[in-house]
């Protein structure tokens, strides 16, 4: 029986994480493409396809960390066990949907982050406030960061005297040397490692000192020989390559910083109590942001192409260089972060190089106050829902 009762909350949890993981995959990875589909560079049905293989693709080869940070980082002295990984991941989903079908910006790393902390709190375990604090900084820092490195790039763009034929692949040059020391499952690593980049594995075949310098500026000098050169025969054509390949970066990007937060509260389930490899529970989170961008992310990528389309091509442009950039340092430093967040505060920064940000005060309080909200009360919430089920099921 007990056997039966341990198995059936296997299979509760593992669903609820694939709901989880299609949530994001249909809201939280649409945005990458959409300037590529409001500038008529890619199709919608194009797009939703590359999404899904992108994003999936980064869940499997990145996704590790921030994983690992939701299921075992956020709380001391106890195990998050099937049923709270249940209770956390249905307080983190039920925010999420709401989010969707009220139009309020809910961001699911701050639900999924308050949710996981309220069901290790039931469970009894103790707050890791150093864990909290590095966390909190990083979202506190993302805002000005983001807006800040968006309102540059479109300083940049803008710029009379920087002809698109230069501004746009110098932006490709920093995307390309980023991608060259981005850090993979798949590229082999050196002993005692489980990942590597492109410039770190060209240290290994050479071994000699600069050579990740080296490898780093060759791929930036490549970016920017590609774009310009496709910048150089017709700029238009030039700049929809750019959208599209930036695009496919953050999607990817978007992949490996969002499957933790699916996949991490199943951390102690598939590690500990089945014993299972790292690459399958994210092969989990992988399937299920792979349906959901393939199923719900067409409809979405209609309706945000036409808010892209009005902001204009270099102020979509300058939200999604930051949000590449930061997304990147998240899944290195295994923060869980809110991809809405960072290409919001984008796109008000990317604004404010015009002479305005093109959003409201009030807005923006709006949006802050339901940050927090959701924090807090999914605090809540994920400590009453696991207390209920702990009751019904004693």
């Amino acid at each position: 029986m007990v056997d039966v009762v341990f198995w059936a909350l296997v299979v509760l949890a593992t669903i609820t994480g694939l709901v989880t993981a299609w949530a994001l995959g249909a809201n939280s990875n649409s945005p990458p493409f959409a300037p590529a589909i409001g500038a008529n560079a890619i199709s919608t049905m194009r797009a939703a396809f590359l999404i899904g293989i992108l994003a999936a693709l980064g869940a499997l080869t990145q996704g590790g960390s921030i994983s690992e940070t939701v299921g075992a980082g956020l709380i001391d002295g106890v195990q998050i066990t099937s049923l709270a990984a249940t209770a956390g991941l249905l307080t983190a989903t039920a925010f999420m949907a709401f989010g969707v079908y009220t139009g309020y910006p809910v961001p699911a790393a701050f639900a999924t982050t308050g949710a996981m902390i309220g069901v290790g709190l039931s469970l009894g375990g103790a707050p890791v406030f150093d864990t909290y604090r590095r966390i909190a900084t990083f979202w506190v820092l993302v805002p000005p960061v983001s807006g800040g490195l968006a309102y540059l790039t479109a300083t940049l763009l803008r710029r009379d005297d920087i002809p698109e034929t230069v501004g746009v692949p110098l932006l490709a040059a920093v995307v390309g040397g980023i991608v060259a020391n981005v850090e993979l499952s798949v590229i082999p690593a050196p002993p005692g490692a489980t990942q590597n980049s492109l410039a770190g594995f060209l240290a290994m075949l050479v071994p000699l000192p600069g050579v990740t310098v080296v490898g780093t500026l060759l791929a930036a000098a490549g970016s920017f020989l590609f774009i310009r050169r496709r910048t150089q025969a017709s700029v238009d054509k030039g700049i929809k390559t750019f959208l599209v390949v930036l695009g496919s970066v953050v999607a990817f990007s978007s992949g490996g910083s969002q499957v933790g937060l699916a996949t991490g509260p199943l951390e102690n389930l598939y590690r500990a109590e089945l014993g299972l490899p790292a690459l399958v529970l994210l092969a989990v989170g992988a399937l299920g942001i792979l349906g959901g961008a393939w199923m719900g992310a067409p409809r979405l990528l209609q309706a945000t192409s036409r808010e892209y389309a009005q902001l204009g091509v270099r102020r979509s442009i300058a939200a999604l260089v930051p949000g590449f950039i930061i997304a990147q340092l998240a899944i290195a430093l295994g923060i869980p972060i809110s991809f809405n967040n960072i290409i919001i505060s984008g796109v008000i920064g990317g604004g404010l190089a015009g002479g305005s940000a093109g959003v409201s005060r009030r807005k923006i309080g709006v949006t802050v106050g339901f940050w927090i909200i959701t924090l807090v009360s999914s605090i809540g919430l994920g400590f009453a829902l696991y207390r209920a089920f702990a009751v019904v099921l004693a």
